[in-house]
């Protein structure tokens, strides 16, 4: 049986898309991924190289944010906007938080004996932090770019969907493997089997982007101020399967733009659609061919050279499209000799 969320016209009223990645989803998704082996090709590529990258040490940050059952809530259960304010609001959790939080995990599922040492021993607590900050510098900050681009252009995608049917259109087609609603409940298969019901009482449901969470879905539904629902970012749920992240980033988490292409790409036109997208991230084709002022089959073929090219992404909603700049389509706009 699935977990099923209650939803009432007030709760349909107050349902938000995040228009950004939630780092601490973002963070413990993608320490869940590195212990499977699911999504070969989506993932395959990102985390052998991530491994490979890791400290032994990293196993304390495995131990409690486990492939199955509940991640340790001080870990998870923040609203930071960064990874770095995330690792820092971590450092930071009051003890009285992290003896609840250890304690409320513990009922549910086994834990390392060293967990229940947290609240009391402050330097078996920063090298669980340390060890958490180096996983995050491997898996998560060199694609942060990409995943803020990718998340943004999943709530454009959204926000068609929202303007053409409304919240419940959302709801349909957010996660079809695993989310279906059933008006006026939205029954949500997790991963662990949960059987519950969750009755929001008007407070409507944050829908999270996640590029980490490639199919399980995570609920939090004691966050403030409303429960969270994560799903697939919508390049997720697009036709076969595709690398994530695979070219190796350089130093700055900023993928170096593309010289060799630089000469069949940028021309005035070219370089005025490049920027619009960037400045407009999600814009349809006719929406960017109305901003440029060209032609929309003009603009078509420009975006589908930008594409080749590696410069924005596509993104297609039965007959919509959203574009967005890609972390090497911004870094050529913003290198000196590249502004148009």
């Amino acid at each position: 049986m699935p977990l099923r969320m209650h939803f009432t016209v007030e709760d349909l009223a107050r349902t938000r898309i995040a228009d950004r990645p939630a780092p601490c989803i973002e963070l413990g998704t993608a320490a869940r991924q590195l212990q499977e082996r699911t999504h070969p090709v989506r993932l395959g590529a990102w985390r052998h190289r991530t491994l490979s990258a890791l400290r032994p040490a990293s196993r304390m940050v495995f131990a409690l944010m486990p492939p199955r059952g509940r991640i340790t809530d001080f870990l998870s259960g923040t609203n930071a906007a960064t990874p770095a304010e995330l690792i820092e609001q971590i450092r930071s959790t009051p003890r009285n938080r992290l003896r609840t939080s250890l304690e409320n995990t513990a009922q549910h599922q086994a834990m390392p004996s060293w967990a229940h040492r947290l609240p009391d021993d402050p330097l078996l607590l920063r090298q669980l932090c340390d060890s958490l900050e180096h996983v995050a510098d491997h898996a998560l900050l060199p694609h942060w770019r990409e995943v803020q681009a990718m998340a943004a252009a999943d709530a454009a995608v959204r926000s068609r969907q929202l303007l053409g049917g409304g919240v419940e259109a959302v709801l349909a087609r957010i996660n079809p493997r695993r989310v279906r609603w059933r008006a006026p409940v939205l029954e949500i298969a997790m991963v662990s089997g949960l059987d519950a019901d969750v009755h929001l009482a008007g407070q409507g449901v944050l829908l999270q982007p996640s590029v980490f969470g490639v199919e399980a879905p995570v609920v939090d539904v004691d966050a403030v101020p409303q429960p969270v629902l994560s799903y697939p970012v919508a390049q997720l749920q697009e036709g076969a399967a595709t690398p994530l992240f695979a070219a190796l980033p350089s130093g700055d988490g900023r993928a170096a733009p593309a010289v060799d292409a630089v000469g069949s790409v940028l021309g005035h036109t070219r370089a005025a659609v490049l920027s619009t997208i960037a400045r407009h991230p999600g814009c349809s084709t006719q929406q960017l061919a109305a901003l440029v002022g060209i032609a929309k089959a003009s603009a078509s073929e420009h975006a589908t050279t930008l594409r080749n090219a590696g410069l924005i992404d596509t993104h297609r909603d039965r007959q919509s499209t959203a574009h967005v700049a890609t972390p090497t389509g911004i870094a050529l706009l913003n290198a000196p000799f590249a502004r148009p």
